[in-house]
């Protein structure tokens, strides 16, 4: 059964359901030396450095709604970073607006039109590279975990635009059940078909995107690969006009291999 405000399901209590989403996003570079892979590491700590993540998270915060109560976060060596959010149902000054019950893609910042329940919000960083193909891989992982009312799939909108990603793994999950008046049972209290039904269009054309989805068991899955290739965008500190032929050609293949494996889950022979 869907709860929405035209038909104003009286509740038994509290709404607590628990609705988890999880933002798995990769960066890949090619890095010929150890030089450039050292750069490039300094270079995505400094992009996604502990503070900035905490910057990311409290944006996220705001769009659903959501206090602050308390933030632990952590830079690590030689590369890497974590931040934890434990937040709580905001003020409320306005009420649920009817299109935060629609499947659609979320606002940014700036236009705030929601509110949360107890729920938390962490993301953790692991930049990685291969022993020996040249290859340098970034992933950030966020996970924002909402009880009530509000999908934290409003949130996704923010994050895929606060990160440059190659591939995306996007999980949403809802979890237990409240009770209406008469102790009726609901599983789940708003429609989705699809996580990409939260994904901006012009962001969506961007993408190669297939869905798994359990909809029995409120499960939905969506991986997202990028459909352009321009080499330049993953060479670091250099253009491919200073490669030979050759190596365009297998630098290509390498990073291809790279970014498909990660998309299908599976190792390429």
């Amino acid at each position: 059964m869907k709860l929405t405000r035209d038909q104003a399901i009286e509740l038994h209590g509290f709404n607590n359901l628990t609705k988890s989403l999880s933002f798995n996003m990769y960066d890949i570079c090619f890095t010929k030396t150890k030089e450039e892979r050292e750069a490039y590491l300094k270079y995505i700590d400094e992009q996604y450095s502990a503070e900035r993540l905490q910057k990311i998270l409290k944006d996220v915060a705001d769009i659903i709604g959501a206090h602050v109560l308390n933030v632990a976060y952590q830079d690590f060596e030689p590369a890497g970073a974590s931040v934890t959010m434990l937040v709580s149902e905001g003020p409320v000054t306005h009420d649920v607006p009817k299109e935060s019950f629609e499947e659609s893609p979320g606002p940014l910042p700036e236009s705030l039109v929601m509110q949360l329940d107890k729920s938390h919000i962490t993301v953790h960083t692991y930049p990685e590279f291969h022993p020996d193909e040249g290859i340098s891989t970034f992933r950030a992982d966020v996970d924002v975990s909402t009880c009530g009312e509000i999908s934290p799939l409003k949130a996704l909108h923010y994050l895929i635009r606060s990160f440059e990603t190659d591939v995306m793994a996007i999980d949403y999950r809802v979890r237990g059940f409240t009770r209406d008046k008469s102790g009726h049972k609901l599983f789940i209290d708003h429609e989705i078909n699809s996580i990409q039904n939260y994904i901006p269009e012009d962001v969506g054309e961007q993408f190669d995107m297939i869905d798994v989805n359990v909809y029995q068991e409120n499960i939905f899955h969506t991986k997202c690969k990028l459909r352009e290739f321009d080499l330049n965008n993953y060479l670091f500190g250099y253009t491919k006009d200073k490669l030979t032929p050759d190596e365009h050609i297998e630098i290509t293949r390498r990073l291809k291999i790279e970014m498909d494996e990660i998309f299908y889950g599976t190792n390429i022979v």
